[in-house]
């Protein structure tokens, strides 16, 4: 992935981060629920971490949280968060999830929540996900989610272009626009079909324990895949 690319991403979430912020402050039931099996002894990670609305319930719930993320302003705004509440078992790195530092096999969780689908390039997202079992303890679990290729709002779109066979980009490739507060912001987008996200997260080497679509907005198709992992 070009320095370009990467510069291009973290500007895209720099200039929505506000935004984001005002829009997204509730946890999903689905990382809650994967909290609440944790330890209270254990290291977590929230990759692609955002504006910490879920390192929240991590650290309220674990011994020790790191959030990652390669937005400044999103972490700048996470950070205010921390201190606001006084939250001190909680550190943030500002870093690219394809190259985590973080040493093999520390971390006895890892959150990685609707962040994988926006990194560009098959090849580039199997290392992301090596990542992840790079840094996980043995046995450790890891929650990944991404956005479905099928769901309502996009199917029409994608079985067109399945139709023509457009190939000047990776089959479920798509830019979707931030268009709150007044922004038109495009963001890089790769929706998965549930075969694929299964084939990665193998290729990754990671051992899946389950798979599920889960309908967040949709009505009729799941709208997001959530993966239970373990190293």
């Amino acid at each position: 992935m070009s320095g370009d690319y990467l510069n291009n991403n973290e500007n895209t979430w720099n200039a929505i981060a506000k935004s984001f912020d005002s829009t997204r402050f509730k946890p999903w039931k689905q990382c809650i629920n994967f909290i609440d099996t944790l330890s209270k002894e254990d290291t977590v990670a929230d990759i692609g971490c955002g504006n910490g609305r879920h390192i929240f319930p991590c650290s309220n719930h674990c011994k020790k949280v790191v959030g990652i993320d390669i937005s400044r302003e999103l972490l700048y705004i996470a950070q205010k968060k921390l201190k606001k509440n006084k939250i001190r078992n909680t550190s943030l790195i500002h870093s690219d999830s394809r190259n985590i530092p973080i040493k093999n096999h520390t971390l006895d969780a890892i959150l990685y929540i609707a962040s994988l689908h926006n990194i560009r390039g098959r090849l580039n997202r199997i290392q992301s996900l090596r990542e992840i079992k790079r840094v996980l303890k043995r046995n450790g679990k890891a929650l990944i989610s991404v956005w479905s290729r099928w769901q309502d709002k996009y199917r029409k779109q994608f079985i067109n272009k399945w139709i023509i066979h457009r190939r000047s980009s990776e089959f479920g490739d798509i830019n979707i626009y931030w268009r709150q507060h007044g922004l038109d912001i495009p963001r890089f987008y790769h929706l998965y079909s549930k075969r694929e996200f299964h084939i990665d997260l193998r290729k990754a080497g990671l051992e899946i324990i389950e798979i599920r679509g889960v309908k967040l907005n949709s009505k009729k198709y799941s709208d997001n895949y959530f993966a239970l992992v373990t190293h």
